[in-house]
């Protein structure tokens, strides 16, 4: 096919800016044929024109829409002067839309990267004429992104009647793009001077591809400034993402340590099925969420997760009560067979979870206000699961500090851990308060299961990935110190976040654990030391 020269280019896309003052399109046969069919590209491209500019009171240009999409998505076949759709094995007329018989002589309409160009244009002209803001925002986003000095009477045109500020300030900045290769060397620089303002990692792109041809010094001066300028503004966006996603897997980590500071730090119980009590409660999850998208009407579905932590919570409590009555009771003060016989239970459950639901992972749906982000700088949004995740985390660890300091079964459990004779001697069941606190700490390894069923894949292994930095949090922050597993936790978050910048994932993981290695060489009763009769046991 011929390409169309620049003359006949800019006047297909000042036509097509006109488009906006129409409130319909039209589609006939014959445009149809001519926009699949026609000899070459400037009479295609010309067809698409005028199809797109044609008013009728008839329609409302939704034929022309899926005829363009279905011309993109190389579904459209012509015989003997007609066009047709072929959606899967449903044939229809492209001009009528009424159901057709696609003749056995029927050629393929085959598209070059121009002709798709062309096409992505006509649908964008559609687009910034709908009466749908997010219709308009998402054109002006394709041609923010893709800028083209053809579009720029269209752009011109929808600036000129548009009242989003969103959508105008993207047609701002795909018009300022669109100059920047202009061959006036005053509109390159005023468009310099307009995409510094817009500070985004694809203006960065665009910038550092016309300085690598600009041969203007004024205006390679222009573009190195506003380059420097949106550099130190994405920095800080990275630093601030970092930052974020540091303390957001410390709040995971916090989770996942919060139940083994009970069981381990409290109770001095070395639990490796604590991973597993985190996959229970990752499941009961999954149970509650297959429960309501078969029971409960869809409008209640986002409210799953909220009946969710109740029951990962009791969930994985009952099963570490079992665990502690049939195993771990006749196991206490011998470290070294609870290690093993718990290592042994961990493999059970993986087991029975694998016989139960697969190999495989389930998916677990985020409701709908657990999806998106708030977008604080162009280069950084911070989920909103992981927010929720946050807060939940230091929700969980409010309610176990209250519940240790403040209530009957936290007076129990810490005077057990301190002397557990004298304890007894004053009238506390000390068997059933060990099954009340690992049933505790267990409940609180469910309750990291339903969080991170929100950000990572559900499966038998899922506790796996946690248990070893579950200890590690335990013994760096100070056995039995929940203050100190907080510092621990976030610590090693933001660590790991800060090294893995630098270094990439794998030796970012090294770097922490040769630093925590040394760090208990150094202090090996953690951050913070226990205090009193129980340091001296």
């Amino acid at each position: 096919m011929n390409i169309l020269s620049k003359r006949w280019r800019w006047a297909l896309a000042a036509s097509l800016g006109a488009l906006l003052s129409f409130s319909s399109h039209a589609l006939t046969a014959e445009q149809a044929y001519a926009m699949a069919a026609a000899d070459d590209a400037e009479q295609r491209a010309q067809a698409i024109n005028q199809a797109v500019l044609a008013p009728d009171a008839q329609s409302d240009g939704a034929r022309l829409a899926g005829y363009l999409a279905a011309l993109s998505n190389d579904e459209v076949r012509v015989s003997q002067g007609k066009a047709y759709v072929v959606s899967g094995d449903v044939v229809t007329d492209a001009a009528t839309g009424q159901a057709a018989k696609l003749p056995a002589d029927a050629e393929e309409v085959v598209n070059n990267n121009y002709m798709r160009s062309v096409i992505d244009t006509a649908q964008a002209a559609l687009a910034l004429s709908s009466s749908d803001v997010a219709a308009r925002r998402s054109a002006a986003e394709k041609l923010a992104a893709e800028p083209d000095a053809e579009r720029l009477a269209l752009i011109d045109k929808a600036l000129a009647s548009e009242t989003d500020e969103q959508v105008k300030a993207l047609l701002s900045r795909a018009k300022a793009a669109s100059l920047l290769n202009s061959d006036d060397r005053l509109q390159r620089l005023q468009a310099v001077e307009q995409l510094a303002h817009s500070q985004t990692p694809e203006t960065q792109l665009l910038l550092n591809q016309r300085l690598a041809d600009e041969a203007d010094p004024a205006v390679q001066k222009a573009i190195k400034a506003a380059l420097a300028d949106i550099a130190e503004n994405l920095a800080w966006g990275e630093r601030l993402g970092a930052a974020f996603s540091g303390i957001s897997l410390g709040s995971v980590l916090l989770l996942a340590a919060l139940g083994l500071a009970i069981t381990y730090g409290l109770m001095g119980v070395i639990n490796m099925a604590h991973g597993e009590l985190i996959m229970i409660g990752a499941y009961a999850t999954y149970l509650v969420q297959v429960a309501f998208q078969r029971w409960v009407p869809e409008t209640a579905f986002g409210w799953y997760l909220v009946v969710a932590i109740p029951v990962a919570f009791m969930t994985s409590a009952l099963v570490g009560a079992v665990l502690e009555r049939g195993v771990i009771r006749f196991l206490y003060g011998r470290p070294l067979e609870t290690l093993l016989a718990t290592f042994g239970i961990s493999l059970v459950l993986q087991q029975t979870v694998r016989s139960l639901f697969g190999a495989q992972n389930v998916g677990v749906e985020n409701p709908a206000w657990m999806s998106g982000g708030i977008a604080l700088l162009p280069n950084l949004t911070l989920p909103y699961n992981r927010i929720a995740i946050t807060v939940f985390a230091f929700a969980v660890l409010g309610a176990v500090a209250f519940m240790i300091a403040k209530t009957r079964l936290g007076l129990f459990v810490r005077g057990v851990t301190q002397n557990r004779a004298m304890a007894s001697c004053v009238g506390v069941n000390t068997a059933r308060t060990d099954t009340y606190a690992f049933a505790l700490g267990s409940g609180i390894a469910g309750l990291a299961g339903c969080a991170l069923s929100q950000i990572g894949n559900v499966g038998p292994d899922l506790g796996q990935n946690y248990i070893v930095d579950s200890f590690l949090v335990v013994v760096l922050g100070g056995v039995g110190q929940l203050a100190g597993t907080v510092y621990a936790a976030l610590g090693l978050g933001v660590l790991s976040k800060l090294l893995e910048g630098w270094t990439g994932a794998v030796l970012a993981k090294i770097a922490v654990l040769l630093f925590i290695v040394v760090f208990i060489q150094k202090r090996p009763q953690g951050i913070f030391a226990l205090k009193g009769r129980s340091a001296e046991t």
